[in-house]
């Protein structure tokens, strides 16, 4: 998982709409449909999200309104989860970033996560590889079956 550098929210300002004025990106806000469509996710997922601490829109009544920060960190959570971190690695990584400081801690936690996470990612390829092995095995075999019951009994096809 990449973490939050201070100059991300930087260049991630093509992500959004222009509006007017000087900070307009800095101050856009993005409804719940929107986010949803923009990542493909569900509007329950980004109130999961919430619920899990892990994006916290403005509220106006009852519309969840979303910031360039919230699009950042929901970003960095698909990331999370497409590589296999669960919702809480992925919420500890985010809450050490400090938009002032060096980050240290916050990287090198995510430098473990990410070498603990790449040991069982190989894993699991190698028991993938083994049990695809095993499958196309097992076909071949039952190919050899039919095609043997096949020739020694022409006329039958079941």
């Amino acid at each position: 998982m990449m973490p939050m550098t201070a100059a991300e929210p930087a260049a991630n300002a093509n992500d959004m709409h222009n509006v007017a004025g000087p900070n307009a990106a800095a101050m856009e806000l993005f409804r719940i449909g929107e986010m949803a469509k923009t990542f493909g996710v569900t509007l329950r997922a980004l109130r999961f999200y919430e619920d899990k601490g892990l994006l916290h829109p403005r509220r106006e009544g009852t519309a969840r309104l979303y910031t360039h920060r919230d699009r950042v960190r929901l970003k960095l959570i698909l990331l999370g989860r497409k590589v296999g971190f669960s919702l809480r690695e992925v919420k500890q990584m985010m809450d050490l970033y400090d938009p002032t400081g060096s980050n240290i801690r916050q990287l090198k936690l995510a430098l473990d996560k990410s070498q603990k996470q790449l040991v069982r990612l190989h894993k699991q390829r190698a028991l993938v590889e083994d049990a695809i092995g095993e499958l196309e095995g097992l076909m071949a075999s039952v190919r050899e079956t039919l095609a043997a019951r096949d020739s020694a009994a022409p006329g039958t096809s079941n």
